[in-house]
């Protein structure tokens, strides 16, 4: 299951790679992201895929399931959520402004 779930990290990193490169605000916006879900799922996979148990302090449980990649990954989730919409947000603004989401002209713009 871990080749598996590197084989779609890969993918996300691929993906997300290819947007950040273009020239649209939008789709470096959703880019960044992509690679941000990929990013958590390397963190979920890197943490180990186990079944166990809860890690409860009143029982002698041998085998338990480490809770810290899964509350670092759900505050990734939050903080990749608010940043995006701030920067959908600032696009939009941007749009608004001077009418256009491309960076080339966008850069023109800021010469004159």
């Amino acid at each position: 299951m871990e080749t598996v779930m590197s084989i779609v990290v890969g993918i996300l990193f691929t993906i997300g790679t290819y947007l950040m490169l273009s020239k649209n605000l939008l789709r470096i916006i959703f880019g960044s992201s992509i690679i941000s879900h990929g990013i958590n799922l390397l963190i979920m996979t890197m943490g180990g895929l186990k079944t166990g148990s809860p890690p409860l302090l009143s029982e002698k449980i041998h085998i338990f399931t480490d809770p810290v990649p899964q509350a670092l990954i759900l505050t990734a989730i939050v903080i990749n959520f608010a940043v995006t919409a701030f920067l959908l947000v600032l696009s939009y603004k941007i749009y608004k402004v001077y009418g256009t989401d491309d960076l080339e002209l966008l850069r023109g713009n800021e010469d004159e």
